[in-house]
């Protein structure tokens, strides 16, 4: 029985010229000898083809990421970490881009939550000059990438709104090459630059705004070193909501008399789901990967991590939000489960748990993952350092693995082999999880307290210009991240798109 199908479409030219063509090889050496092609080379080593009809969006952006070496976190298959269309789900659900595809602002936003710096015009707020000269540096770079947001119709191809990266530039002919994601459609194909932004300034009819493009580099450090706030759960949004819009109108609504009153009218009304929201970050290793010694690169990103805490531990509002965990009042509501010290034991099931389902590519939850046995033991390095580590057996139906994972920590006592279950640990908790959130908080969250003096102290506790310089990176990029999700929960990322998010 016959079977209807498409095989490639051929591709309109002009007004685009194949790559692969005598002309479009023509212009690729040309476009060499002029020194704007340096981003190609990293793009084409990591070019693919997206993986559902409607996901130009995700696998541009996978892309751009693996070309720029930003490192996911966590693991995509067995124990490599790479970015995959799969994993681009924080700020849209993937069964509806795969039926819908994504808006522009959609992915700026994802691009964000990776962890990258990210600079995006509508062409509505921008022009052709200025697109020109954008392109022309990121092509004379190999720490830039453009992703353009563009009509295909302009170019007489088939089809309407899509994505895909530029993968560099002929300043003599004024063309950009299009590196298209969607490679059983049409190949890499050569555009004239003034063209391809007629293409890009067209209305999205999805969202009601006009195309564009954005410009993706790394961060000069680590997109998240100990914190980092999760779109995992469906109730991410509500918490966003919560912290930004909400706190502001409690705290103006209501008379405060001190800090204490201040956290308590803050974390007392907490969305019921808010530990889903913000995560400290914790290093997986799958034991037959490894041998209990640490790698120097492992050393390294655990050594950070511990400065970060020691430097949480050390400001004053910590000591205000360590307090008042302990202190009654913070006993009701949402905050029930929430105390100033966790027991490590008590979270080395939970954490174990999440690692194998990381290691299992289930980044969703680790509800099926049962933790029959864990431990909490001391590894001292070479340097005589105690590192902690909780080790554990997971179970999932009739697969079992044996999971460590490398924790933060600062130790009251030493300790070598195995460490009792007494053994103090200062171990990321909820105390230092929650200071670092409110130094997030945007800086115009406490000019509703009416008490000036209050006010004051307040503005002092969470001020991020005294903070370390790492600290001060750990809580700019939460504050970025949270404003990021909260305009792209409200589709207003167009109202900010070219602002620096921090």
């Amino acid at each position: 029985m016959a079977m209807a199908g498409l095989y490639r479409r051929l591709l309109p030219s002009p007004p685009a010229i194949d790559f692969a063509s005598s002309q479009g090889k023509k212009l690729f050496v040309e476009a060499i000898q002029g020194g704007t092609m340096e981003g190609f080379f990293k793009l084409i080593s990591y070019f693919q083809t997206q993986s559902e009809p409607a996901y130009c969006g995700l696998a541009s952006l996978a892309m751009v990421l693996n070309a720029l070496a930003v490192d996911p976190g966590r693991k995509w298959k067995g124990p490599w970490r790479w970015f995959d269309e799969s994993m681009l789900d924080c700020c849209e659900p993937l069964d509806k881009v795969k039926t819908k595809g994504i808006s522009f602002d959609k992915v700026v936003c994802l691009a964000q939550c990776a962890g990258t710096k990210v600079k995006a015009f509508h062409t509505n707020h921008s022009t052709l000059d200025d697109f020109r000269k954008y392109v022309k540096a990121c092509s004379a770079s190999e720490d830039c990438h453009v992703i353009s947001s563009y009509h295909r119709g302009t170019f007489k191809q088939t089809g309407e709104g899509h994505f895909s990266p530029i993968g560099g530039y002929h300043a003599g002919r004024d063309m950009a090459l299009i590196l298209d994601v969607a490679r059983f459609k049409y190949p890499p194909h050569w555009v004239p630059l003034s063209l391809l932004w007629d293409a890009m300034n067209t209305l999205d009819q999805s969202s009601g705004h006009h195309r564009g493009f954005m410009l993706i580099s790394r961060l000069h450090r680590s997109p998240a070193l100990l914190y980092t706030l999760s779109c995992k759960h469906d109730s991410w949004a509500s918490t966003a909501k919560y912290l930004v819009e909400d706190v502001p109108l409690l705290l103006g609504l209501k008379e405060v008399e001190d800090v204490k009153n201040i956290l308590s009218i803050v974390v007392n009304s907490l969305p019921s789901k808010f530990a889903d929201f913000i995560k400290w970050i914790a290093e997986v290793r799958r034991q037959e990967d490894v041998d209990e010694s640490l790698s120097q690169e492992e050393k390294g990103r655990l050594a950070v991590k511990e400065e970060v805490l020691r430097q949480v531990q050390e400001i004053g509002l910590y000591k205000h939000v360590k307090d008042f965990l302990s202190s009654e009042i913070s006993c009701c509501h949402s905050v029930v489960s929430l105390s100033s010290e966790e027991s490590l034991s008590l979270v080395a099931a939970d954490i174990c748990c999440q690692g194998a389902g990381l290691m299992k590519g289930s980044c969703r939850s680790s509800i099926s993952f049962c933790c029959s046995e864990t431990g909490i033991k001391c590894i001292r390095t070479k340097e005589n350092k105690s590192i902690t580590m909780i080790s554990g057996k997971v179970v999932n139906g009739n697969d079992e693995q044996q999971v460590d994972v490398l924790v933060p920590s600062s130790q009251t006592v030493s300790c070598s082999g195995s460490c009792p279950s007494s053994y103090k640990v200062l171990h990321p908790a909820n105390s230092d999880v929650l200071t670092a959130l409110l130094l997030a908080l945007p800086p115009e969250t406490w000019s509703g307290i009416k008490n000036k003096m209050l006010l004051q102290e307040i503005h002092n506790l969470v001020s991020t210009e005294n903070l370390p310089n790492l600290l001060q990176e750990e809580v700019l990029h939460l504050r970025g991240q949270l404003l990021a999700l909260k305009r792209c929960k409200d589709n207003k990322l167009e109202e900010e798109l070219s602002a620096p998010v921090f």
